[in-house]
């Protein structure tokens, strides 16, 4: 494994239930998180696709260390196929692992940022989050949809999931802020609290909200932003 950027040893490794599922997290994930703050003060951020029209995540985001992404590919990829019964001869694949922050004041979020939200619907899809931002900064909430009873949005289920939800928010425009609580369309299973240097690892499929403090979380300066690194894996 490469030394920079590089995975403390032994990291405590603590499971949360989310309604019929789980998360993982592991605090105090990084030996040096400082380090990876000070990359993304000098990096150039750029929009996330789709952000023009509104929709996908509402912010800016930057490439991260090459090293950073190889070390914790390294290391999830046995953690993930044990904790989530991915099977072992299934390889990893990894997308694009960025820098994020959230940049949209909430007035001008569009109607698919004002709700909960799933990656995808396929089996294996894990989304892996690195905190560079305290608890003042929200965290990552689960929900469950009620008209439905859904947690998960898997293959079989996406189709009249996205039928009902539709309707529902064609009927009724979510109100322009940032999902946290609970709702009339939505029901709060769970909620994972930020935490400097703590990554947390869940399954894209489940339907989750960034929690965001729009008194302070809005800001394009990593330095004073929701600064996260995003990084998502198929098997």
């Amino acid at each position: 494994m490469s030394t920079a950027f590089s995975v403390r040893q032994s990291p405590l490794i603590q499971t949360m239930p989310i309604g019929d599922h789980h998360a993982l997290i592991i605090d105090n994930f990084l030996d040096d998180p400082d380090a990876m703050v000070s990359v993304a003060a000098s990096s150039l951020f750029t929009p996330y696709p789709r952000y023009e029209e509104r929709k996908g995540y509402p912010g800016v985001r930057a490439i991260a260390p090459a090293d950073y992404s190889y070390n914790i590919t390294l290391f999830l990829d046995g953690l993930i196929k044990h904790h989530f019964g991915v099977p072992a001869e299934l390889p990893i694949r990894k997308s694009v692992c960025a820098f994020s922050l959230t940049s949209l004041q909430p007035e001008e979020l569009g109607p698919l940022q004002r709700t909960p939200h799933f990656d995808a619907s396929t089996p294996n899809h894990m989304a892996v989050l690195l905190y560079l931002c305290d608890e003042r900064h929200g965290g990552t909430a689960f929900y469950r949809h009620n008209a439905t009873g859904l947690q998960q949005i898997t293959e079989s289920t996406r189709e009249h999931y996205l039928d009902v939800y539709y309707e529902e928010i064609n009927a009724r425009r979510p109100p322009r802020q940032y999902f946290d609580d609970s709702d009339e369309q939505f029901t709060r299973i769970g909620k994972i609290p930020a935490r400097y240097n703590r990554l947390v690892i869940y399954r894209g499929s489940l339907l989750h909200s960034a929690i965001v403090n729009p008194a302070i979380s809005i800001a394009t300066h990593p330095r004073e932003g929701r600064l996260t690194v995003n990084t998502f894996y198929d098997f």
